[in-house]
């Protein structure tokens, strides 16, 4: 019988005490000679994923044994970095000296080296297991013997080398893709050749083409993909399809979405039940029975893992025949769907739930802003609808209350909103307020998704949960020392819990360094990402999560759909080697591409709001220092919710030094400090389209 992957790596881990080469560790798992072989390819297989590592003596060891991290590099501008290991532990600090050709993104293995001022790991990077793109964007520029790309990703800091007569007919300037053919080492930079020229850098359209390549988001579907969903969505829904479905046509159901939104995945009821009860009915669109496990359009959707919302447009994780029409939760028009009706009462009690395969027809499509007219009173749908929303907002506020009495943490980060022009080019920058509506929607769609895993723990069902783990120790002390001088508290030494965390932002509620304590925690978090085991919430402060309600737009939901039928609707077990095998890779897989779609929103913005500055050259704004690095603070204006730097080397009334512990700048000689949350006025010095920069310099403070 062939040995398993998590036998080998439980001997090397806790049995074997050290290395063993491969005959070693076959005598020891008792392998038959036959199998030997499959034995050997199976340890390379392991090696080359991360799982082992191969030392000298050809003898193979579980990373940890050995003092090594496997993770994900994220570089900073500095051209340092960290790795983020996949097992959630701390993070690892790697110089730019030690990075040898890893770039950021790629999946590494770094080795511990010391400890970095008593405090943080320090290390460096030994292998590249996987590298996050196999393209850069950048621009051109020819020199005399040879050519080079200078990446438009400001966390990519070497060159890209472009020899003679790979240039693809670029000119000084443009901007490119170039596929990369040699990574380089420590010494060299990587070598490549441009495949696509995008155009000049200003030039309509080329920046957010930019973002879109150097993420490597793809840009169209396969053929055989969008034919499948064009098959799809031609047949429709035939009566054949409406069998063994609950007909909640009948039901007053409508959803609530941005303006310009097609893909609704959601829709909400409200209906009143027995007891003084309500029975609120989330209503989600079943893709599962459009998207078969196994078809091209699931191993498409399952690559792109996510819809990407950029500032010009939509990259959608299905075809919009799928995303935009069939799927979509359209008003009028009859959709499949789950739906999770939920017994709740006055106070947001959940008294009992019930999972339904069901057929629906939205009778209204409604934004967050006609949603909240209605809130407010200044605008009427019907009656009926409006004793809907009314209703609806006096649980969801009963539900928010809960999680608060519990200790889910809400920081109410402001968002930005471009304004474009029907040339792309940005007129305004505001900040997306954040209505009623938008929590209403929230506190549904959260208590569906703690619902379905609470329910998945309960009768152990495999299941992809959102994770978010407790912060790092050493970053809770880092922050119980910050606040001290403060006169705060935050609970005893030790880890901290959410509602620790909860009652500090409460104390600091309106006293002038409440920026900058809420800043500091929400930097103390880790991320959230998608696991197999169900390892809690912190930052929601809920034993069980998962993500179940937007299955158009994220692959783990259309997975947890997929294992909610077959759990919940059809009583079937989930295959035990599927949940143990491809289960994590689906995790791992969509945790990646959920970062991915984040930088890529993010740097779409970003060149926007770069743009935008131009036209405001030398103009002075006040702003709060939002971070700050040993090459200066940067400072987030008030007006235009947009972010530049204060580089060290513009402040010329002192040298000043960096505490990176009290997240202060301070001049030697004045004592002037800089600090992160302190309000200042700042001039707009300098932009620059192609770094995506913007330069402040001081001009006093608020």
């Amino acid at each position: 019988m062939p040995v398993s992957p998590e036998r080998i790596v439980e001997h090397l881990r806790n049995v074997a005490g050290r290395p063993l080469k491969a005959k070693e560790l076959a005598q020891a798992l008792d392998v038959a000679t036959a199998d030997y072989h499959a034995f050997r390819d199976l340890l390379q297989h392991l090696e080359d994923e991360g799982v082992l590592y191969r030392v000298k003596g050809q003898r193979f060891a579980a990373p940890e044994k050995i003092n090594l991290i496997v993770g994900r590099l994220q570089t900073i501008r500095s051209g340092a970095g960290f790795v983020i290991p996949e097992d959630g532990a701390g993070d690892l600090y790697v110089s730019a000296t030690e990075l040898g050709s890893a770039l950021d993104g790629d999946r590494v293995v770094a080795r511990v080296e010391r400890r970095r001022r008593g405090q943080r790991q320090e290390g460096r990077i030994i292998k590249v297991l996987e590298r996050a793109r196999e393209t850069i964007v950048g621009t051109y520029h020819p020199a005399r013997n040879f050519g080079f790309v200078v990446p438009e990703d400001p966390k990519l800091v070497r060159d890209v080398f472009v020899p003679p007569g790979q240039e693809g007919g670029a000119q000084d300037g443009d901007m490119v893709v170039v596929r990369v053919s040699s990574w380089g080492d420590e010494h060299l930079g990587p070598a490549g050749e441009i495949e696509r020229v995008l155009g000049r850098l200003g030039m309509p359209g080329v920046d957010v083409l930019a973002v879109i390549y150097g993420h490597e988001l793809p840009v169209e579907f396969p053929g055989e993909v969008e034919g499948e969903a064009e098959r799809i969505r031609k047949r429709g829904i035939l009566r054949q399809d409406l069998r063994g479905r609950t007909d909640l046509r009948d039901r007053l159901i409508f959803t609530i979405d941005p303006a310009d939104a097609k893909d609704h995945d959601d829709a909400l009821s409200i209906e009143r039940a027995t007891g003084g009860l309500w029975q609120v009915g989330v209503h989600i669109a079943d893709v599962a029975c459009y998207v078969q496990e196994g078809s091209a359009l699931d191993a498409e959707a399952l690559r792109r893992g996510t819809s990407v919302y950029l500032v010009d447009r939509v990259v959608p994780m299905l075809p919009e025949a799928l995303s935009s029409d069939l799927c979509s939760l359209r008003p009028d028009q009859d959709r499949l769907a789950l739906s999770l009706l939920l017994t709740v009462a006055e106070d947001g009690k959940l008294h009992g739930h019930e999972l339904v395969r069901s057929v629906i027809r939205s009778r209204h499509r409604l934004s967050y802003d006609d949603a909240q007219a209605v809130l407010d009173g200044t605008r009427s749908i019907e009656a009926e609808t409006d004793r809907a929303l009314r209703q609806l907002l006096s649980i969801s506020r009963a539900l928010r209350a809960s999680r608060e009495a519990r200790g889910s943490l809400d920081f109410d980060l402001p968002e930005a909103r471009v304004v474009l022009n029907t040339q792309g080019e940005p007129t305004d920058i505001q900040r997306v307020l954040r209505l009623e509506s938008h929590r209403l929607i929230e506190d549904f769609m959260l208590l569906a998704n703690e619902t379905i895993a609470r329910q998945a723990a309960r009768r152990r069902v495999p299941l992809l949960y959102r994770i978010h783990e407790p912060p790092d120790d050493t970053r809770i002390e880092q922050l119980r020392e910050f606040v001290g001088p403060f006169g705060l508290r935050l609970g005893t030494r030790g880890q901290a819990t959410p509602k620790d965390l909860q009652r500090l932002l409460e104390r600091v509620r309106g006293r002038p360094e409440e920026n900058l304590v809420s800043t500091i925690v929400l930097r103390s978090m880790k991320q959230a990402r998608y696991s197999p085991e169900n390892l809690g919430h912190f930052g929601l402060a809920a034993h069980h999560y998962t993500h179940f309600t937007s299955p158009i737009r994220r692959y783990p939901d259309l997975i947890v759909h997929r294992l909610c039928a077959r759990a919940f609707l059809e009583e079937e077990a989930v295959p035990a080697e599927w949940a143990e095998h491809v289960l994590p890779t689906i995790a791992r897989i969509a945790s990646e591409r959920e970062r991915v779609a984040v930088e890529a929103e993010r740097d779409s913005i970003d060149l926007k709001k770069v743009e935008f500055m131009q036209r405001h050259l030398g103009e002075e704004f006040a702003g709060t220092i939002s971070g700050v690095t040993s090459f200066g603070c940067f400072v987030l204006l008030d007006t235009f919710f947009v972010e530049g730097l204060v580089h060290v080397s513009s402040l010329d009334d002192d040298y000043y030094a960096h505490l990176e512990e009290q997240y202060a700048l301070v001049g030697e000689h004045t004592r002037r400090r800089l600090q992160l949350g302190q309000r200042v006025r700042v001039r707009v010095a300098g932009v620059n389209l192609e770094e995506r920069k913007i330069d402040f310099q001081l001009a006093g403070e608020v």
